[in-house]
């Protein structure tokens, strides 16, 4: 017996590591699509990765980041289903094997050209959207500025740089989750700033 089918949905697709604001604007501009194009359709992301061990690029468990999705999803009035898809490391098999975990042909809405093309690739409906500030909301960049401040006790100023870049429900989940000062204790060097 295989695993049950899961029924087609409108799929985002990403690490989320951390949710931040760029994640935000992605889910919003999906929605709209969705209801304008196929509200037959629901909402569902995808949390790649999920079986990546914890290090400076993915610190956060997929438990993790879907309580930041729900409180990013709360922030912004939206509803979707979370679900994780582990890796396998071999792109023109991910497909497949995301379908597994995400569910059937539906349509992919993404920023990422390289997963649009893997996904057309395999017959999906797919949506390129526009990547709202590429500058200060990338993964990489949002994760250092936080292992910056990763050792600072005061709340106060934790907001007032990071709501920059994340949602405040979100930045109050990690605090409360203790998913913030980790980044002072996971090893060196970071990722390339620049």
């Amino acid at each position: 017996m295989g695993q049950p089918i899961i029924s087609s949905a409108c799929i985002v697709l990403g690490r989320f590591q951390p949710v931040h604001r760029g994640h935000a604007q992605l889910l919003i501009d999906a929605n709209n699509w969705r209801l304008e194009n196929r509200p037959e359709l629901e909402l569902r992301i995808a949390v790649g990765s999920t079986n990546k061990p914890q290090n400076l690029r993915n610190p956060w468990d997929f438990e993790e980041r879907k309580e930041m999705l729900e409180a990013s999803l709360d922030d912004i009035g939206l509803v979707g289903e979370i679900v994780p898809v582990p890796d396998i490391d071999d792109p023109p098999n991910w497909v497949q094997h995301a379908e597994d975990f995400h569910g059937a042909p539906g349509v992919l809405i993404t920023t990422d050209g390289r997963t649009a093309e893997l996904y057309t690739n395999s017959g999906w409906e797919v949506v390129l959207m526009d990547y709202h500030n590429r500058g200060e909301l990338v993964g990489w960049r949002v994760r250092e500025t936080m292992r910056m401040m990763s050792t600072i006790s005061d709340e106060q100023a934790l907001y007032e740089v990071l709501t920059k870049t994340i949602q405040g429900p979100v930045i109050e989940k990690m605090l409360q989750m203790d998913a913030i000062r980790r980044l002072a204790f996971m090893g060196e060097g970071g990722e390339p700033v620049g």
